[in-house]
C-alpha cells in the first residue's frame, strides 16, 4: 500500500467512525490560559485590516507566481504602517501548495515586507466563504458591481466532499505551518474562517446560482474536520497561538453558555488558543459580547469588524475594544478587485454602470493607495494607536 493510499485509508477510518486508530499521534493540548495570557501581555493593542492587496481579487491571485507583486505590497503596508496598524489578517489557499517551493518563497518575502513595516500578520489557513470551486492559474476579472464576486474558499467543495483529498489538505496545513512554526514574524494562525458559513446569498440556497453544498452536508463535515486542523497545526510545531473565530449573531450571552453553542462553536472554543470573534454591529452589541467572551479566561482579538453600512465604524469601535485590550481588524484596506466596498447585498443589487454606494461598505483607502476614504476614520485609527 502506498503512503498516499493508507492516509485514505486511515481518513476514511478516522471520519467514518470518529475513533482514533494506531497510527494516530497523541492529541497535542491547546495552550493552557496562563500561557496564552502570557503571550497577549506582551502584545501591544493590536489593530489592522484584512488585507488583500488591490491587485488581487482573491488569494490565488495575490500569491501565484505569474501575480505575486511585493513592490505593490510594499507601498500599501507603508500606508498601513503610516496610520499605525501592526497587525494584518492575510488569507493564504491550499491550491498554492501545488507549488510548496515557490509558494513557501514568496510567503518569506511578504512576511520580510510586513516586518519593514513592523506588521505581524495572523494568517488564516482555510476559508468557507464565497466561490466553492477555487482554480489555479489566471482569475477571472470582477463581476462589476458586485461585493467579493471572486473570492474563494479553500478547500473548495470537491476537496471538502471528498475525503481522498484530506491527506493533501494536511499536508498543506503542516507544510506552511512547519515552515513558519518558529517565525516571529507571524503573529497568530487563524485555522479556519466563518467555517460554519453557507454562502446563502451568494453562492447557496437563496441565491439563483448554486454551487455550494448543502447547507446541513457542508456544516456537518467541516465540524468534524476542523479538530483535525487544529491538530495538524499543533503537530507540525506551531509556535504562535492558534484560533478560529465564531461569528453567527444573536443573543451575545449564547456564546457564554456551552449549552447554546453549536457544535462547530464548541469546536472552536474548545480548540483555539486564543478567542477571535467577527462583530459587524453597533458599539452597543460590541460592549455585551467582549465581556461574554472575557468569562473564557483568554485574550479575545475581533477580527472582523467595520461596515459602515451596518454602524460597525472605526471611530464608535476602537475606543471600547482599546479599553479592554480587544484587538481590532477590519475588513478590507485598499479599494481594489475585491470590490468590497461595495455591500453585501450588491449579490441581489449589483451597482452597474460604475455606480458606487453613498457610503462605502469596507476598505480604508480609495483605489489611488493612499487618499483616506474618510480622513476622520484615519485620525481614529491614528489617536488608537498612538501613532
Amino acid at each position: 500500500m502506498t503512503r498516499f493510499s493508507f492516509l485514505v485509508a486511515l481518513f476514511i477510518t478516522t471520519f467514518a467512525f470518529g475513533q482514533p486508530n494506531a497510527r494516530t499521534t497523541p492529541k497535542i493540548d491547546r495552550w493552557s490560559a496562563a500561557k496564552a495570557n502570557a503571550w497577549y501581555a506582551k502584545e501591544p493593542f493590536l489593530v489592522g485590516a484584512n488585507y488583500t492587496p488591490a491587485y488581487a481579487i482573491n488569494e490565488l491571485e495575490m500569491f501565484q507566481a505569474d501575480t505575486f507583486d511585493p513592490k505593490a505590497i510594499d507601498n500599501e503596508l507603508a500606508m498601513a504602517e503610516s496610520i499605525g496598524m501592526n497587525t494584518m489578517r492575510v488569507f493564504l489557499h491550499d491550491l498554492l501548495w501545488q507549488d510548496a517551493a515557490g509558494f513557501t518563497k514568496r510567503l518569506d518575502q511578504f512576511l520580510a515586507i510586513c516586518a519593514r513595516h513592523k506588521i505581524r500578520p495572523m494568517l488564516v489557513l482555510f476559508d468557507s466563504c464565497w466561490d466553492p470551486l477555487p482554480k489555479l492559474g489566471k482569475q477571472h476579472e470582477p463581476t462589476p458591481g458586485i461585493h467579493n464576486s471572486g473570492w474563494l474558499q479553500s478547500p473548495g467543495a470537491d476537496a471538502l466532499s471528498d475525503v481522498s483529498q484530506y491527506p493533501r489538505l494536511e499536508e498543506y496545513v503542516k507544510g506552511v505551518v512547519g515552515a513558519f512554526k518558529n517565525d516571529t514574524r507571524i503573529l497568530a494562525w487563524d485555522t479556519w474562517n466563518e467555517p460554519d458559513n453557507a454562502n446563502d446569498n451568494s453562492y447557496g440556497q437563496n441565491h439563483t446560482i448554486k454551487t455550494e453544498l448543502p447547507k446541513e452536508r457542508k456544516v456537518a463535515i467541516v465540524t468534524r474536520l476542523l479538530p483535525h486542523v487544529f491538530q495538524w497545526a499543533r503537530e507540525a510545531g506551531a509556535t504562535q497561538p492558534l484560533t478560529s473565530g465564531v461569528w453567527v449573531y444573536r443573543n451575545p450571552e449564547d456564546w457564554g453558555d456551552p449549552g447554546k453553542q453549536t457544535p462547530i462553536e464548541k469546536v472552536q472554543f474548545d480548540n483555539s488558543d486564543i478567542i477571535t470573534f467577527h462583530q459587524y454591529l453597533s458599539p452597543a452589541d460590541l460592549e455585551k459580547v467582549i465581556p461574554v467572551l472575557q468569562k473564557m479566561g483568554r485574550p479575545v482579538i475581533c477580527t472582523e469588524y467595520m461596515a459602515r453600512g451596518v454602524n460597525s465604524k472605526f471611530q464608535t469601535h476602537l475606543p471600547i475594544a482599546k479599553k479592554a485590550k480587544v484587538g481590532m481588524i477590519n475588513w478590507g484596506f485598499v479599494a481594489g478587485k475585491t470590490q468590497t466596498f461595495l455591500p453585501w447585498d450588491s449579490w441581489q443589487k449589483p451597482y452597474v454602470n460604475g455606480r458606487e454606494p453613498a457610503v462605502w461598505f469596507h476598505e480604508v483607502f480609495k483605489q489611488d493607495g493612499k487618499t483616506p476614504y474618510d480622513p476622520a476614520e484615519t485620525a481614529a485609527i491614528k489617536q488608537a494607536t498612538g501613532k
